[in-house]
């Protein structure tokens, strides 16, 4: 799916997903990804554990973060819930059309928000 969004200040904007990956501020990136305001990493794990999101804590100053998980939502485990909790992160799990789009509008509102997103297949 094609997105519009206005790019706010060269941040990091999601423009495109699709079952192969993501395009990122004119970048594809195959499989899932890590999306912060100024870096977009590949997530090669793509496990929903602290060790895999580690990188949300480590990068520091993320408020929120969304979880895409594919076409269907899934539960998170509350020890997950409550160790980014610990952190100081909010989390919220959509489907990854869902996590794109409320990214793109968060951080037009200047939101310090990350997603962790994985391909809807």
């Amino acid at each position: 799916m094609e997105l519009t969004p206005v790019n706010p200040a060269g941040r990091q904007i999601i423009e495109r997903y699709g079952a192969s990956g993501f395009r990122v501020s004119g970048v594809i990136y195959q499989g899932p990804v890590l999306v912060f305001s100024d870096r977009t990493l590949p997530w090669p794990a793509a496990a929903l554990t602290a060790e895999s999101l580690a990188p949300v804590i480590a990068h520091g100053g993320v408020e929120l973060l969304l979880l895409g998980l594919g076409r269907r939502m899934a539960p998170v485990a509350a020890s997950l819930r409550a160790w980014f909790k610990s952190g100081g992160i909010a989390l919220e799990a959509m489907d990854t059309g869902a996590a794109c789009r409320t990214y793109n509008v968060l951080l037009a509102e200047d939101r310090r928000v990350a997603a962790a997103l994985l391909p809807p297949f």
